[in-house]
């Protein structure tokens, strides 16, 4: 059967393939992405898997007069840095993907 050669050839391709998958995912889960608003008063950290690790806030901005400038500079800081993992697991990620029809992320 001359099929089934190519068949196991491509198979053994899709588990090459899923293992580099895996292994670029998990450095990915390793990364650290970092965020700040208000000119650096308010930073926020998270991980690869979009855990927020840390948000750190500047004595400076905590005014209990304007709570509404604070919520809002850590709302910029997170969604800012939520974006940017997502764009680092898309760039990372979509390297398996291209050329397959629909993607897989």
């Amino acid at each position: 059967m001359k099929g089934g050669g190519n068949m196991n050839n491509m198979m053994k391709q899709m588990q090459k393939m899923q293992k580099k998958m895996m292994k670029a995912q998990e450095e990915l889960y390793e990364m650290s992405f970092e965020s700040s608003a208000g000119g650096g008063m308010v930073k926020v950290t998270a991980n690869g898997k979009k855990e927020i690790t840390d948000v750190a806030i500047s004595e400076e901005v905590v005014d209990p007069d304007d709570v509404e400038m604070l919520q809002d500079l850590i709302i910029t800081a997170t969604n800012d840095v939520l974006k940017q993992v997502d764009d680092k697991t898309n760039d990372t990620m979509g390297q398996f993907t291209k050329g397959m029809p629909g993607g897989m992320f």
